[in-house]
């Protein structure tokens, strides 16, 4: 299904890199949950893992912030689609254990957007899954 785009290409940018992946690095859950539509869709297609609905997307990030000390996302490359409201990044994730345990990833994410916020993300690892 296609969603009527309303975020041009700065605004899709800004809602995947700053107020998403900000959000997730600062552990600011109310932040990243804000970014989701309440029946949004987050699947991790290289496990084949779904979470449907803010609640279960909340219940993943719980765990996920949960069990890192610092989570780092960065060098984006991003291609944006705005005429179709559609957003992708490839990026590098570094994520830091308690016991001080680095774990790096180089994972791409596609967003589809309706009404200004995450209906569909797709995240494909490049290692074992961390959202769980």
């Amino acid at each position: 299904m296609q969603y009527e785009p309303t975020l041009g290409r700065a605004a899709l940018i800004d809602l995947a890199l700053n107020r998403y992946f900000g959000s997730v690095d600062a552990k600011n859950l109310d932040a990243v949950l804000e970014c989701f539509n309440d029946e949004a869709l987050m699947c991790v297609q290289t496990e084949f893992t779904r979470h449907a609905g803010k609640d279960a997307i909340r219940r993943m990030f719980t765990g996920f912030m949960g069990a890192y000390e610092t989570i780092v996302h960065k060098d984006f490359v991003c291609t944006v689609d705005e005429v179709n409201g559609r957003i992708a990044a490839s990026f590098e994730a570094v994520l830091t254990a308690a016991d001080g345990t680095v774990t790096s990833f180089f994972n791409t994410n596609f967003w589809r957007i309706r009404d200004g916020k995450f209906q569909e993300v797709y995240v494909y690892f490049s290692g074992e899954n961390v959202l769980v």
